[in-house]
């Protein structure tokens, strides 16, 4: 009999990395919640997402064997929150929000490694909200719930503090009240009991090579099965790709994994995918654990399948089904792969993206590449939602070779065909 597994978020680009695993393992998915209903939205209502959810499963005729999800909040707690009800495998909402709270989530951190940077947590509106900063300049602050470093903002001023906090006062409650929906149903410890998805946290400067381990926890066993370098433009904030293999030493790979299973197995996350991100500042020969994703990273689904053979949606949905993953190694056609985004600092009208034409120029030349364009015509980069504070991306294209240089080579007679103009 087939097993019948439910997505949230379900969406034609990840369909068509499940479709082949359906095949070949006897499986059928299922749309629990629409793209549209979890991501890009100006307002998120969990209430009413979990009531349609609900409600699907309750008109299903066949089993319900697997509830699954890919995409950031709300999406991260829907998920275990779900799981429970229906008495699926899965973590704990509280081990998830351990993870996505985070001034909770260093809280943690801190009682089993010193590889996090200073931190503090503030709440923005207060009317002296300096003043409850303990920390020099430079630093960071954001949102304790936000993503994609969405009203993140580096510090180096009082004036853009200033600025900074009065675009996160506009923007914190699109995150905040759906959080606090999902805060209110556990019971947190004293020292986070009061700080709700409207406080901020502020943290110091740490940089250096990024990267982010991919893996997962089953019964208490936490294993890596991918480490990917996170490649940053030159003003440090914005990722200009995602390139798998890391290039990271051997062992320094493995003090970040040692990290890794020890903050996640203390988080006490467990029968659920995660991805964990680090930098490592060469100068002091340091790692920094910066943060703790409860999920499998979509962005790096296609560059998994060039180079390891399989997108590692097959983690999450062994996971999902109370089984060991079995994940592949190296046996793609590829020996290196990257996520490339097309990005600009420019908010003006566009007036000529990439069409059909040109996506089927870059793929006749490289049958492999994987297009996604986000914007069209008429439109300006701000229209799209949950974009950083420093630039806006376009879209991105997967590219898989043989080499570095070649896969860079590959990138630049890509951009050369795919074209954004402004008015």
């Amino acid at each position: 009999m087939p097993k019948n597994i439910f997505v949230i978020g379900f969406d034609n680009f990840n369909y068509a990395l499940l479709e082949p695993i359906g095949k070949k393992k006897n499986y059928r998915f299922h749309s629990l919640l629409a793209t549209n209903e979890v991501k890009r939205q100006k307002h998120y209502f969990p209430e009413n997402l979990l009531s349609k959810a609900e409600e699907r499963l309750k008109q299903f005729s066949g089993s319900i064997d697997a509830i699954v999800g890919y995409w950031d909040f709300p999406t991260t707690c829907l998920v275990p929150f779900l799981n429970k009800k229906m008495g699926l495998p899965g973590p704990s909402l509280q081990s998830v929000l351990k993870c996505e709270h985070k001034y909770w989530s260093r809280v943690e951190q801190s009682q089993v490694t010193q590889d996090i940077p200073k931190f503090c947590v503030f709440n923005p509106h207060d009317k002296d909200v300096r003043s409850k900063i303990n920390l020099a300049y430079p630093f960071w602050i954001k949102p304790v719930k936000s993503f994609a470093s969405h009203l993140g903002f580096r510090i180096h001023n009082d004036k853009e503090f200033k600025e900074s906090i009065a675009i996160i006062r506009e923007g914190i409650g699109r995150f905040s009240t759906p959080f606090n929906y999902f805060l209110n149903q556990i019971t947190r410890p004293q020292s986070v009991a009061d700080i709700n998805g409207e406080f901020c946290i502020a943290e110091s400067i740490i940089s250096g090579r990024q990267c982010t381990l991919e893996g997962y926890v089953y019964h208490g066993q936490v294993e890596i099965y991918g480490v990917i370098d996170s490649i940053r433009e030159p003003n440090r904030s914005t990722f200009s790709r995602y390139q798998y293999p890391s290039h990271l030493p051997q062992r320094i790979q493995q003090r970040m994994i040692s990290e890794a299973q020890k903050v996640m197995n203390h988080l006490q996350y467990d029968n659920a995918p995660f991805n964990i991100e680090f930098f490592y500042e060469e100068r002091h020969d340091h790692i920094w654990l910066l943060e703790i994703n409860p999920r499998i990273s979509q962005s790096h689904c296609d560059i998994f399948r060039k180079v390891d053979g399989a997108s590692h949606h097959e983690v999450m949905i062994d996971l999902a089904l109370g089984d060991q993953p079995d994940f592949p190694k190296r046996k793609g056609n590829f020996h290196c792969a990257a996520k490339f985004f097309f990005r600009t600092h420019h908010n003006g009208v566009l007036k000529q993206v990439p069409g059909q034409e040109q996506i089927q120029r870059v793929k006749k030349r490289f049958p492999d590449a994987l297009i996604n364009i986000h914007v069209k015509e008429g439109m300006r980069p701000s229209d799209l939602q949950s974009q950083e504070s420093y630039s806006y991306e376009l879209g991105y294209v997967c590219m898989g070779a043989d080499n570095e240089h070649a896969l860079l080579d590959n990138h630049r007679q890509c951009l050369e065909i795919l074209k954004f103009e402004f008015q």
